[in-house]
């Protein structure tokens, strides 16, 4: 097994910026993640030599790039949730649901449970088959198995009074409650 301890430790990493996806038609991916994730195209730089839409929300960005051969490009039917996904929270589970069955989206419902709280978890394809949750997540506490990772868990600058708190006591005794990861 190969072991990826470096000298120095993890990258220096602040948060994540985009994920890129190879589309069969950047035209019906843009249109998917603007009306129904809510994305806002942005400018993409000219100087690029094939054909994509970049798109901004929520912190992250989503960048499409135009597959070259579409017609092979693989199709997914199925729904695993255990597929490559990107995972979304939001405030209403129940109009999240509706909205989808609205727009005739297939989608697959699963509850997690883990020591009496429960997370509601839909999972649907955008036009690609690339896999797409919404959850209710901040229901669940990170509790990191190692209190060396746990003052990595905060964005720089964001909730410097729990952090400390946190960072201070052991983390098998202090879980990360969902009020101490938001972002002000």
């Amino acid at each position: 097994m190969k072991s990826f301890t470096g000298k120095g430790g993890a990258l220096p990493l602040v948060s994540l910026n985009h994920i890129s996806l190879v589309c069969r038609s950047v035209q019906d991916s843009l249109d998917f993640y603007e009306n129904v994730l809510g994305f806002v195209p942005i400018k993409r730089p000219g100087s690029f030599s094939f054909d994509g839409a970049w798109l901004f929300s929520y912190g992250i960005g989503i960048h499409l790039l135009q597959g070259p051969e579409p017609e092979k490009m693989p199709t997914k039917t199925e729904i695993n949730p255990m597929d490559n996904h990107i995972s979304f929270q939001c405030t209403d589970m129940q109009e999240v649901e509706q909205k989808l069955e609205e727009m005739n989206i297939k989608l697959v419902k699963r509850t997690v449970e883990e020591m009496g709280i429960y997370v509601d978890q839909l999972f649907f394809h955008d036009p690609d088959g690339f896999m797409i949750e919404v959850c209710n997540c901040e229901n669940l506490p990170v509790v990191p198995l190692a209190p060396t990772a746990s003052c990595s868990l905060w964005p720089t600058n964001a909730l410097q009074q729990q952090r400390s708190t946190f960072c201070s006591a052991k983390a098998d005794t202090a879980p990360l409650s969902p009020q101490m990861l938001r972002v002000p």
